[in-house]
């Protein structure tokens, strides 16, 4: 062979390596699944710290994929985050800055018609899409899973149970399987796994590719784990309490049902062409025993113990395993992320921008200047106002009360929000506080309740 022949061939091979992910794409689109678990701590799996509970599963996931260090939920409470997920926008520009709720008095949103969900984006480029679990972003048409997008929908469309067994709220069945009510027996975790189990098995066979979103109800409240579980962590956690033993029952009776999801992928041959993610709505309720690790607080609050969320990514040939990265992204960053995977181009403007650049070990650009963290809620406490924080690169400057002074704490120096810097920092405290002024004038846009006339 020449040299000249040698360089060409050299050139020809470097090229077809450097765009393997897309031409592989564009031979064969990979299947999605999105595991999105519920209020589930920074500190509460045994890859993220924890030592008295063991998740085996979910690790397994992280040593075969990529772990995120620094990745947020849009929103210390589930329907926000859950809307910033599927539309890659902040959640108050799709008509949800709060938990969505049964009863008028106490609903904090109502999800935009204008708001294109990801089964809608994924349609054109073939995609099968469903949704198994908890949907939380309406409770009526127009705003149920079959009506924005989703071909399948078997699972819970409120927010939480009151019992996990029963499978009520408010004396109100929530469960279906698309436009039917149902009424199973069981236990919802392994509901839900078994019904992802079982869409799993139906695609096998298809030529198009799919999109699960399972979206699993645990370990919200209640903690009703089964009781089996709760006597095995009680052997081998000796001196745990009755708290605690029965929150991480809940959350390693549920890392049973993501193995078991796994094992389904590999069964009917998907798990090589599969990008399978992983992450929480937001961080966990202490007062239920959660562990957030070192960070401040938990659900409900600004502070990092509730936005930072456990995060993983794993897809085979494409993620390198057993990496961690220090990349800061937000829920709504996989909506774009999943889009470019699939080679889907978004037309309209959304605020999520891609990560598949990290997922696949390339250097990237931080996503955005400045990230915004909003939460409408009701109650005494709240009274239909807002909680907010910004952060801009170590800075953050939070409200955590509608009724309490604005705080600014540098990440960087003080990870556990611990000094307030808002009087001695006026030059960034000022910077912020307009900043936040702007992004909230933007929302401001959307309404967020229903129209009068529907």
């Amino acid at each position: 062979m020449s040299r000249r022949d040698f360089l060409l061939s050299l050139i020809a091979l470097l090229a077809t390596s450097w765009f393997l992910p897309f031409t592989a794409n564009a031979a064969e689109k990979p299947n999605v699944v999105v595991i999105l678990v519920d209020d589930l701590g920074y500190g509460d799996l045994s890859s993220y710290g924890a030592e008295d509970l063991k998740t085996p599963h979910v690790d397994r996931l992280v040593e075969r994929g990529l772990k995120f260090t620094e990745f947020y939920a849009n929103c210390p409470v589930c329907s926000p985050t859950r809307a910033a997920l599927l539309t890659g926008r902040y959640q108050d520009l799709v008509g949800v800055p709060g938990v969505i709720r049964t009863y008028p008095k106490d609903n904090w949103g109502w999800l935009s018609p204008d708001a294109v969900l990801l089964p809608k984006l994924l349609k054109p480029a073939g995609y099968h899409s469903a949704i198994v679990g908890k949907w939380h972003l309406g409770l009526e048409s127009p705003n149920v899973p079959n009506d924005r997008g989703f071909d399948h929908f078997h699972g819970w469309l409120g927010d939480m149970m009151d019992d996990y067994w029963k499978h009520r709220r408010h004396g109100i069945n929530y469960m279906r399987k698309d436009d039917e009510t149902i009424d199973p027996e069981g236990h919802a975790t392994d509901l839900f796994t078994e019904w992802a189990v079982e869409y799993l098995a139906s695609r096998k066979g298809k030529e198009d590719p799919f999109f699960l979103y399972l979206a699993y109800n645990a370990p919200h409240t209640p903690i009703q784990p089964p009781k089996e579980w709760v006597a095995k962590v009680k052997e081998r956690e000796p001196g745990i309490t009755d708290q605690r033993a029965k929150l991480v029952a809940l959350i390693e009776h549920m890392d049973d049902g993501i193995g078991k999801v796994m094992a389904a992928l590999d069964e009917n041959g998907f798990a090589e062409n599969t990008l399978v993610v992983f992450t929480s709505d937001n961080g966990g309720q202490l007062n239920v025993g959660a562990n957030n690790g070192p960070l401040r607080d938990g659900k409900q609050s600004v502070y990092e113990g509730g936005l930072k969320v456990p995060a993983v990514a794993v897809w085979p040939g494409h993620v390198e395993p057993g990496t961690t990265t220090t990349f800061q992204a937000l829920s709504m960053d996989l909506c774009p992320t999943i889009c470019e995977v699939a080679g889907v181009e978004i037309e309209h403007p959304i605020d999520g921008r891609s990560i598949l650049p990290t997922l696949l070990g390339q250097e990237q650009k931080p996503l955005r200047e400045y990230a915004f963290f909003r939460r409408r809620e009701g109650n005494a406490r709240y009274q239909g106002k807002t909680i907010e924080a910004v952060r801009w690169g170590d800075w953050k400057l939070l409200q955590n009360s509608p009724f309490q002074p604005i705080e600014l704490y540098n990440l960087k120096t003080d990870p556990r929000e611990q000094n307030d810097l808002a009087g001695k920092e006026k030059q960034v405290f000022n910077k912020l506080t307009a900043e936040l002024r702007k992004e909230i004038q933007r929302y401001g846009s959307v309404p967020w309740q229903k129209p009068l006339d529907e």
